[in-house]
């Protein structure tokens, strides 16, 4: 008898289709070198000192013996952990990806970055600045995804999950208002769905318009 594979786990990547993947990635990488350009151009100029690829494609400039390296570290941060975390949360959107995008950007920058300089960084700012981009990417992506589920749907305009009290106390009222008005037209007030039955006595129709119904007083079992 031939062993059954076990399912894929809820939101995995094999649920989503290849080039979708692809493409989103390469947004992503996209985007993860534009705003670190932009972040190290925008540096350069506030901090005096002359813009080189090698800030963007390098890792030596990334040192914790000086203060220009520790402002590129925060830069890398910011860029890699904060900005990549909103991108993930705009073009994903889905929590259980949230790790798998991130830590695939982090690594083609390493890939990247090995490649520009012909040598694998080497510098324990480096590694600690990229740990803590990718764990801050992670985090952030994941908590705005589940915030951003756990959003109330709509559907025809009307909000499905209760939108606070003042809906609630506006459905309520006007609940009151509909039995008020078909207790003066001599209908039997309406019954509770969850109960099945008609506050009051007398005959009538159910909450659904089908069938009659009779409230019958139920016999205790003789002893």
């Amino acid at each position: 008898m031939a062993r059954r594979r076990r399912p894929p786990r809820a939101g995995a990547l094999g649920e989503v289709a290849p080039l979708r993947i692809a493409a989103q990635i390469g947004i992503l990488q996209l985007l993860y070198y534009v705003v670190a350009l932009l972040l190290m151009i925008f540096t350069a100029l506030i901090a005096g000192a002359p813009f080189t690829l090698d800030l963007v494609l390098g890792w030596d400039s990334v040192r914790g013996d000086n203060t220009n390296g520790w402002l590129l570290a925060f830069v890398w941060i910011l860029d890699g952990g904060l900005c990549m975390a909103i991108a993930i949360v705009a073009l994903v959107a889905r929590s259980k990806l949230v790790p798998d995008f991130a830590l695939t950007i982090h690594f083609l920058h390493l890939l990247i970055v090995s490649l520009y300089t012909r040598s694998v960084p080497r510098t324990a700012m480096w590694w600690l600045t990229m740990s803590v981009s990718a764990a801050l990417s992670v985090a952030l992506g994941v908590w705005g995804c589940r915030y951003r589920e756990l959003q109330p749907v709509f559907f025809g305009g009307t909000r499905i999950l209760g939108a606070g009290s003042t809906t609630s106390a506006g459905a309520t009222a006007a609940a009151a208002s509909g039995d008020a008005a078909g207790v003066e037209n001599g209908d039997p007030p309406q019954g509770d769905e969850e109960m099945g039955f008609a506050r009051g006595r007398g005959r009538g129709r159910g909450r659904d318009g089908a069938g009659e119904y009779e409230m019958v007083k139920l016999q205790p079992p003789p002893p």
